[in-house]
């Protein structure tokens, strides 16, 4: 198996349980939080600073510096005045970027598609669902009432459209976006896994053929 497979999510939709699933079917790792570990290993940071600003967006204009400091080569110096939330994620988008070329494997959120646009065989997912089932999920799952589970989804959701949205040259959740998207409040958890993973070995088995043919 060649591919690394990205997982975006909405709140609410199982998408970390999706992923371990997923990974687990298919024999291969699974990255959620533990991004955060080996990120803070990596680059000596603080697992709790690395974990306060995981996956948190930032305001546009330290996004720009940022991204100018990426572009032309981090100095020394540059990374040391480099605002916390910054090096949070490049810390995260090296480590992915490691940890895909290990080996194949199922990473979730963190802008992983972004970090391995020039990966050779990546399939990019996102996994979005029925406002009121996400809902329901939350209320059970947390134990919280109707109206604290809709503001949790609202709040997350946002919070992660924004860290996309800022760090990636794409939007958060829009089809053209990745190659495949799945509502899994219809075929459930486990249903969802199935189709995925169904998606993923016909992608395996297309770059087989593709082999082939170039021999």
């Amino acid at each position: 198996m060649k591919t690394v497979i990205t997982i975006g999510r909405q709140f609410g939709t199982g998408g970390h349980e999706i992923g371990q699933k997923l990974a687990s079917k298919l024999g291969i790792k699974c990255y959620d939080k533990e991004i955060i570990t080996h990120a803070a290993q990596d680059s000596g940071l603080c697992p709790e600073i690395m974990a306060n600003n995981d996956e948190r967006p930032t305001n546009s204009f330290l996004y720009n510096l940022v991204m100018d400091t990426y572009s032309f080569g981090i100095t020394n110096t540059n990374y040391v005045d480099m605002p916390l939330s910054h090096k949070v994620f490049l810390a995260q988008f090296d480590t992915i970027k490691k940890l895909a070329n290990e080996g194949p494997c199922v990473i979730v959120g963190r802008c992983a598609d972004y970090a391995l646009a020039e990966h050779p065989h990546v399939l990019n997912l996102f996994i979005y669902g029925d406002m009121e089932r996400r809902v329901q999920r939350i209320m059970d799952k947390y134990k919280v009432s109707d109206k604290v589970a809709r503001d949790m989804i609202l709040k997350k959701d946002k919070q992660r459209s924004s860290y996309y949205n800022y760090y990636s040259t794409k939007k958060w959740g829009k089809a053209e976006t990745y190659d495949l998207c799945v509502d899994s409040t219809v075929l459930g958890r486990d249903g969802t896994v199935e189709l995925l993973c169904q998606f993923v070995m016909d992608y395996e088995n297309m770059l087989e053929k593709e082999a082939g043919q170039e021999d």
